[in-house]
């Protein structure tokens, strides 16, 4: 078992210490993130023209997720990856630098949904930061069973697979909580589901929030 480990950091605008709410926090409070963001404006035009290509990018590579159908298992498995990457790279830039229109998004939905998205992302980070590289991608994905032709049906439906807890022993301490509290969404979240009930959420997700995002910049 891995004991709590207390996340202290240092703010980057104001210099106090504080306790992280989010894997990617930067700043103690939503005051000092919006002094920050002020002191620190680019073009907000070219901030928009790149989350929205990012944004396009994720839908693509969804898109053909879910229309792909295949025999060969290490083709579907790049594209599940492909998937992975595009939706944690989203939801990272959306929490790191637009997190008051991915909050609005979130404030959203009843507390269960909150609970459920949040721990879908947590859970992708997992399988981003495992998959390939300390488990096979076997280990994380189960094929559906498609009588006279093993794997020729859609790699939407696809599951996720329970997993054993992760051994950590030999990450930095202050990291451990955070990895497994995303295998403890993972397990909760996605293991036993569809893959392409996972990405299909996400995506709606991400797109709501970054339609937000995109608003305010051109109003802002």
């Amino acid at each position: 078992m891995v004991s709590m480990v207390i996340d202290i950091r240092t703010c980057e605008q104001c210099g106090i210490s504080f306790v992280p709410r989010r894997e990617h926090a930067r700043f103690c409070s939503a005051r000092c993130r919006v002094s920050w963001n002020r002191q620190h404006v680019g073009d907000p035009a070219a901030e928009a023209d790149a989350l929205g290509w990012t944004i396009a990018a994720m839908r693509e590579a969804i898109d053909r997720l879910l229309r792909a159908r295949s025999l060969d298992q290490p083709h579907a498995f790049a594209a599940i990856s492909e998937a992975v990457w595009w939706v944690t790279m989203v939801d990272a830039t959306m929490v790191r630098y637009h997190p008051d229109a991915y909050d609005a998004v979130l404030a959203g939905h009843d507390v269960a949904e909150r609970r459920f998205i949040e721990g879908t992302f947590g859970g992708l980070r997992f399988v981003r930061n495992w998959m390939g590289y300390h488990a096979d991608h076997a280990d994380f994905i189960q094929p559906r069973p498609n009588p006279g032709r093993p794997g020729a049906g859609r790699i939407a439906a696809w599951t996720w697979r329970p997993l054993p807890e992760p051994v950590l022993a030999s990450r930095p301490a202050r990291g451990q909580e955070w990895e497994m509290s995303r295998y403890r969404e993972y397990q909760a979240h996605l293991a036993g589901r569809p893959v392409g009930e996972t990405f299909r959420r996400a995506a709606a997700f991400l797109g709501l929030a970054s339609e937000g995002s995109l608003l305010g910049s051109h109003y802002g």
